[in-house]
């Protein structure tokens, strides 16, 4: 076990960001901007989630604000079973394909049994919130 893995032992999965689904990136940006909240990067579409992110940085914390770009979009389909809202909790990971086999024996459910492409250049695999008692989970493998 390497040093950085006995640190995550010890202390935990690190917070990536929060998901937040939004109908609309513009109005959904504002009362985060008056609480001085800046974007960071260019707004982001993920064709095969069809869902246009817009981060923002939080001190050391981020947020994605997530808009869909389809109905069809599992975004747009959260926003007409609960409306808009914190959609996800994402952890930080440095091996998505070690965590997802050790949490797949452990019991875990698990949405994706193999990593997805994701933000930025990311590899993500999401945890059913049925696992996590109600809380979708997404873990984050930067590039």
């Amino acid at each position: 076990m390497t040093a950085n893995q006995e640190m995550t032992q010890e202390l935990g999965l690190p917070i990536d960001h929060l998901g937040i689904a939004v109908e609309d990136l513009e109005t959904a940006t504002i009362p985060y901007r008056f609480l001085g909240l800046s974007q960071v990067g260019a707004e982001e579409v993920i064709v095969s989630q069809s869902v246009r992110v817009r981060v923002l940085q939080a001190g050391p914390n981020l947020i994605e604000l997530l808009e869909p770009t389809s109905p069809a979009s599992p975004i747009a389909h959260f926003l007409r079973q609960r409306g808009p809202g914190l959609h996800h909790l994402a952890f930080r990971v440095n091996d998505l394909e070690g965590e997802l086999a050790r949490l797949s024996a452990d019991g875990a459910l698990l949405i994706d049994a193999t990593p997805r492409p994701g933000r930025a250049g990311t590899r993500v695999a999401f945890l059913h919130p049925r696992w996590t008692k109600g809380v979708l989970v997404e873990l984050v493998e930067h590039g």
